[in-house]
């Protein structure tokens, strides 16, 4: 048994819960800023207004305050979006916690400094002195975990041991643990996806998409190795299979469909979800400084005409 706080009271992050109180645990999650989630945990029977069900009455919730971290905890989980990496950097390094951290968050970072792109793991541990991370990534639903369907995630970390020892706390019948040390390449694809998986939803048939899916494949392997992940990453968990499931049934798809036929960004984004977040959209502004300028345009295309389309708000071109 050990004691598991988690960060973000979002679909993601309560729906890991699951798992991690099934396998014993003592799970604590907080939620920094969103009201409403705060009000769904807070709640007598925990029912999450996105995951629209009720979560374990074992779960408890803590106001997120200092006096958080007075509490000891074994694991502490990172499950917030991308834009509140820099917020809970900078209060782990304030309190000087060393405790293990495994983080659920996907996505790249664009450092203006050094005109580079970065990984989540790695801004954490290059601009918040943090250690002891490793990455949870892969082909997760938070509604479908939650409900407890089998899924299949990969951990990543160089010291595999240490990724090891972060499964066997996690994993039950219906939540399967993978591992690697490939934790760039994993943090990569599970990031890139969002965008591909936006172009895979802009074909308008069965035939297109097919199509579309195995060039966005090719991109991701070129993006991956050039990124110093390895190539074989794509072919697993973090890659082809995040990025299937994220095409067939993920918001960043829906806005792609919606590309696909016709629509600007913004006016499919204010007219269709307008109250959702779309990963691959936030992605797309963060890294397009460093593609556009950086990446040989003939090798990777789809995403070249997906950044000009979102950041110029004109209508997506596939060829």
């Amino acid at each position: 048994m050990a004691k598991i706080l988690v960060i973000g009271g979002g679909a993601m992050g309560s729906a890991f819960t699951v798992p991690c109180i099934d396998n014993n645990n003592k799970v604590t999650i907080t939620e920094p800023y969103s009201k409403n989630f705060i009000r769904d945990l807070t709640s007598k029977k925990k029912f999450h207004s996105s995951l629209k069900l009720n979560l374990s009455k074992k779960l408890k919730f803590k106001k997120f305050s200092k006096n958080l971290w007075n509490e000891k905890f074994d694991l502490i989980v990172i499950a917030l979006s991308l834009n509140g990496i820099d917020f809970i950097g900078k209060e782990l390094k304030n309190y000087r916690i060393k405790t293990p951290i495994l983080v659920l968050t996907k996505g790249l970072k664009y450092e203006k400094k050094t005109k580079q792109i970065i990984t989540i793991s790695e801004k954490l541990k290059k601009n918040y002195n943090l250690k002891n991370i490793s990455v949870l990534k892969g082909p997760c639903l938070a509604k479908e975990l939650a409900r407890k369907n089998q899924t299949s995630v990969i951990i990543a970390n160089k010291n595999i041991i240490t990724a090891k020892k972060i499964g066997k706390l996690i994993s039950t019948k219906y939540y399967l643990i993978e591992f690697s040390k490939d934790i760039k390449g994993v943090e990569v694809c599970s990031a890139i996806k969002n965008i591909y998986s936006m172009l895979i939803g802009a074909g308008q048939s069965l035939n297109t998409s097919s199509s579309l899916f195995q060039r966005s494949i090719n991109e991701m392997k070129y993006l991956t190795k050039y990124f110093k992940g390895k190539e074989l990453t794509t072919l697993g968990l973090a890659g082809v299979g995040d990025l299937y499931v994220s095409a067939s049934g993920g918001r960043n798809s829906k806005m792609g469909g919606y590309l696909g036929k016709g629509y600007k960004f913004k006016t499919a984004k204010k007219k269709f979800m307008p109250k959702d977040t779309v990963e691959g959209e936030q992605l797309a502004r963060e890294i397009a400084p460093f593609i556009l300028k950086k990446i040989n345009k003939k090798k990777v295309p789809l995403m070249i005409n997906l950044l000009r389309a979102i950041l110029n708000n004109k209508k997506l071109k596939i060829s």
